[in-house]
């Protein structure tokens, strides 16, 4: 089980973090984060796919073609914090020493994103200070990697369920011979 965790889970999260840094290094040059977030989460999606073909390969491989919710969960839970993991440490690397100025672009962006739309009076003013109380929040690496395990997570804890649900398969049981 811990083979088919590290490859699939591997394979999952250097997919996702490769598409996450490239888009990410993009938002340096081009900062519309609107279509950077749209792939970044079609990537997760594509990347999580592995979740279902890592329980697969598992319950047909390794354990005579039958595994239950339990373990078929488990394992794409471990497969999906694999993926988690290697995708918080890529961005840990990318925010750190590539983009250390993400959150104030972001926070424009989003501010000047409210204004465009009409936002005006106290829900700015909220708004402005729900992006400055995340600003202060990511100075700290331990928001900046809870926030993105956040970001990345539930998908696979969704996906994973998913998978479990349709891949579970009992032991049938024969009918007993006739005598």
């Amino acid at each position: 089980m811990k083979r088919n965790v590290f490859i699939f889970g591997g394979i999952a999260g250097l997919l996702v973090s490769t598409v996450m840094a490239v888009s990410a290094m993009s938002c340096v040059n081009n900062p519309d984060f609107e279509g950077n977030m749209v792939l970044g989460f079609g990537s997760m999606l594509v990347a999580f796919a592995f979740i279902f073909i890592g329980i697969k390969n598992y319950r047909d491989k390794q354990n005579g073609g039958v595994i239950t919710f339990g373990k078929a969960f488990t394992l794409g839970l471990l497969i999906a914090l694999v993926a988690s993991t290697i995708y918080v440490l890529t961005w840990l690397v990318e925010y750190y020493c590539f983009i250390p100025d993400f959150m104030e672009k972001y926070s424009a962006h989003v501010i000047k994103e409210a204004q465009e739309s009409g936002v005006s009076g106290a829900a700015l003013e909220k708004q402005i200070a729900d992006m400055e109380s995340q600003k202060e929040m990511y100075k700290s690496p331990v928001w900046v990697v809870l926030f993105t395990y956040m970001e990345i997570l539930p998908i696979g804890l969704a996906v994973a369920l998913i998978s479990a649900l349709i891949l579970k398969r009992k032991v049938t049981k024969e009918p007993a011979p006739v005598v």
